[in-house]
């Protein structure tokens, strides 16, 4: 193991666990982050970092009620999320069979193309709504905060 990322794997274990003075915040809730519905979206997370309601939640300055409203909005979003990715692999199936045959089946290419249109329609249109539910949870300072995280790209929609 190279020793930068012994480094980065002791930091982020000192981090997680409360131990470590880095981090602003680090003590928020008494040393520990607890977990929260909807805050674990995998790698790369529904608003482009791992656990997007701590970090908002963090970065924010959230107060219980808002953290529990932003849960909400957050499941939401991460369902759709998922079922936009079982609509891309139905999608990318559909292209697949269409290709495989003696010929090339172009209903069922233009089926998977209109599957693809309604997912990503249906997507944005939850990302919109998401966008304005969180909105109406936070202060003026807050959606300032929020802006800039978006703006930095430190959050991606």
């Amino acid at each position: 193991m190279c020793h930068a990322f012994a480094a980065r794997r002791r930091h982020r274990s000192e981090f997680e666990s409360g131990e470590s003075g880095s981090h602003p915040g680090h003590r928020a809730w008494g040393g520990f982050m607890p977990p929260f519905p909807g805050d674990d979206f995998g790698p790369g997370g529904s608003f482009g970092v791992r656990r997007p309601l701590r970090f908002l939640a963090d970065k924010l300055g959230l107060d219980e009620n808002q953290i529990v409203q932003l849960a909400k909005i957050l499941d939401e979003l991460k369902t759709e999320r998922a079922q936009s990715a079982v609509d891309e692999r139905r999608t990318l199936g559909e292209f697949a069979d269409a290709f495989a045959g003696e010929q090339f089946d172009a209903n069922k290419a233009a089926s998977a193309r209109d599957r693809r249109v309604q997912s990503n329609q249906r997507l944005s249109a939850t990302v919109v709504r998401s966008l304005e539910q969180i909105h109406a949870i936070l202060s003026a300072e807050q959606r300032v905060r929020l802006a800039h995280l978006i703006r930095a790209g430190i959050l991606v929609l």
